[in-house]
C-alpha cells in the first residue's frame, strides 16, 4: 500500500471516529414537561468512618441520592481534582428538568463551575438556583466511572452515595455543599457515587 492510500485510510478513519463520537454524544431532547420531578434526598449520618481512596481520605457528611436531568457535562483530564472527579454534571430537577423552561436558559460549565444565563426569566431566579446544581461525581468503582463518562446532555440519571469532604496529607481539601440553594464558590456538591443509572 502506497503512502497516498495510507493517508486516505487514516483520513477516512478519523472522519468516521469524529462522526461516531458526535453521534453518540448528541444531546437528548424531550417534549415540554417536567421529567425529573423529585428534589435530591439528603439524610444525616452518624458514625461513618473516613476511608482511603487512591491518594485521598474521604469523609462522608450525609447520605445523598438524586434523579435529575443532565443540563451540561464537563470532562476534566488534568490535575489532582481530575484524578478524583473526571466528570462534572450540571443537573436539574423539578422545573429545571422541563424542556419548555430550559429552552430559555443558556447553560455552560468551566473551571468546576456551572453558569446559566437568561434574557428573560422563564421561572423565578430562586427556582433556577434551588432546582439545579453542579455536582462533582467521584466514581466509587470502575463500573460507575464508565457509566458517568458515557452520560449525554439531556439524559435522566439516578445515583446514590454520600456527600463528602476530601483531604490529602499535604493539606489539599475539597468540601461538598450541604444545601441546594447556595451559590458561588463552595456551592457545588461533591458526591461519592456508589450506584449510578441512566
Amino acid at each position: 500500500m502506497n503512502s497516498k492510500n495510507i493517508f486516505l485510510c487514516v483520513s477516512i478513519s478519523i472522519v468516521l471516529l469524529i462522526s461516531y463520537n458526535k453521534w453518540t454524544s448528541r444531546p437528548i431532547s424531550y417534549e415540554p414537561g417536567i421529567i425529573a420531578p423529585q428534589s435530591p434526598i439528603q439524610q444525616n449520618i452518624i458514625n461513618i468512618e473516613p476511608f482511603d481512596f487512591k491518594d485521598f481520605k474521604i469523609m462522608p457528611l450525609a447520605k445523598f441520592s438524586a434523579e435529575a436531568r443532565v443540563l451540561s457535562r464537563k470532562r476534566y483530564y488534568f490535575g489532582r481534582a481530575a484524578k478524583l472527579v473526571p466528570v462534572d454534571l450540571a443537573l436539574g430537577w423539578g422545573s429545571m428538568s422541563d424542556e419548555s423552561v430550559l429552552k430559555s436558559i443558556k447553560i455552560t460549565q468551566s473551571n468546576r463551575f456551572y453558569f446559566w444565563f437568561v434574557k428573560k426569566f422563564p421561572i423565578p431566579k430562586q427556582d433556577i438556583i434551588s432546582h439545579s446544581a453542579n455536582m462533582h461525581l467521584i466514581p466509587a468503582n470502575s463500573d460507575v466511572r464508565s457509566k458517568i463518562k458515557k452520560v449525554r446532555k439531556g439524559a435522566v440519571v439516578k445515583f446514590s452515595g454520600y456527600l463528602v469532604k476530601v483531604e490529602c496529607e499535604d493539606g489539599w481539601h475539597w468540601n461538598s455543599s450541604l444545601k441546594r440553594d447556595d451559590v458561588g464558590n463552595g456551592a457545588c456538591e461533591l458526591v461519592w457515587v456508589e450506584e449510578f443509572e441512566l
